[in-house]
């Protein structure tokens, strides 16, 4: 087995559109996540398997990722941005846009940015060599909206959606997790918005090897709702909660309760309470407020009672 790829391309630059409260002030992977940017859990899932050097594309908000990385680096690896004006190109246009910033000659990961994964991936990589595929899908059977058809027997992926096959039953979960060769990047044209869907149903109309592994080890999120930050914060109660940036300002008669987070430099008055909340850095949260699964971003909040609200 050769060593592992050693870039990533991490998609970074969707709307965000179900996050739109939020959105608005960041790009869905900058969201906080226990008090770091969602990408730096891709950043850090990746580097363990032999990453060294990532691409991330960009649109919305696309300044809120230089002064994420004013060095261009994380960790100390670098990151080549790719930035999509006038408009976003999905992902397969995404991908085209950023070739040249993609290897030539060797494989590459390609990662959604707004997921948290812990699942094992040298067993997808083992399968990808293994088969000779063109393009490996790292796929689920639990966690979310079951719509990839894969035969196991084969190792290739059937259908996408129903797309090719009405009656055909969708078993797997696609984890926005793959591996791609260089070869695949001919079949995107130029100059255009699209997803990579439609070229994975090119490629299995045509025979090509477009294969698929089934990881259900692990843990994996797609945080694409309020809902599902507040309950991986919820999941990750046990390592560390509440969670308090640095100089952040939390008064001695103030509660953070359960899956609470408290950004950087952020404020909390005497006596609030704050259950399952995330602050996120410089915010400030009144005296007296008592907040119950929100999500502050910052502004002139008003004291009171809140739950379930973006902030």
């Amino acid at each position: 087995m050769s060593v592992f790829p050693s870039t990533a391309f991490v998609l970074g630059a969707g709307l965000g559109t179900r996050l739109k409260a939020l959105t608005q002030h960041l790009p869905k992977p900058l969201i906080p996540v226990c008090n770091k940017p969602l990408i730096h859990s891709a950043f850090a899932h990746l580097s363990g398997i032999g990453v060294q050097r990532f691409v991330v594309n960009t649109h919305w908000l696309a300044q809120a990722y230089s002064e994420a990385f004013p060095t261009n680096s994380w960790e100390g690896f670098p990151i080549h941005f790719s930035h999509e004006t006038p408009e976003v190109l999905e992902t397969a246009g995404g991908l085209k846009f950023a070739e040249s910033l993609l290897p030539k000659s060797e494989p590459f990961w390609v990662y959604n940015g707004d997921i948290l994964s812990t699942l094992p991936l040298k067993v997808a990589w083992e399968a990808h060599q293994r088969a000779g595929n063109e393009v490996t899908l790292v796929l689920r059977s639990k966690d979310g909206p079951l719509q990839v058809s894969f035969d196991p027997e084969t190792g290739r992926i059937i259908d996408l959606g129903n797309r090719l096959h009405s009656d055909l039953k969708a078993e797997f979960l696609f984890t926005g997790i793959y591996i791609v060769e260089p070869s695949f990047l001919k079949r995107i044209p130029p100059h255009e918005k699209m997803s990579v869907v439609p070229v994975f149903i090119d490629m299995i109309r045509s025979g090509a090897k477009l294969g698929g592994v089934v990881v259900d080890s692990g843990h994996w999120w797609d945080l694409g709702t309020r809902e599902q930050i507040i309950a991986v914060h919820q999941f990750m109660a046990g390592e560390g909660a509440p969670w308090v940036g640095r100089e952040a300002q939390v008064h001695a008669t103030a509660e953070l309760a359960g899956a609470t987070a408290v950004g950087a430099k952020a404020q909390i008055g005497a006596g609030a309470i704050l259950r399952d909340t995330i602050v996120w850095n410089g915010a400030v949260i009144p005296p007296l407020t008592e907040l119950n699964r929100c999500i502050v971003t910052g502004g002139d909040l008003m004291m009171g009672n809140y739950v379930d609200a973006d902030l």
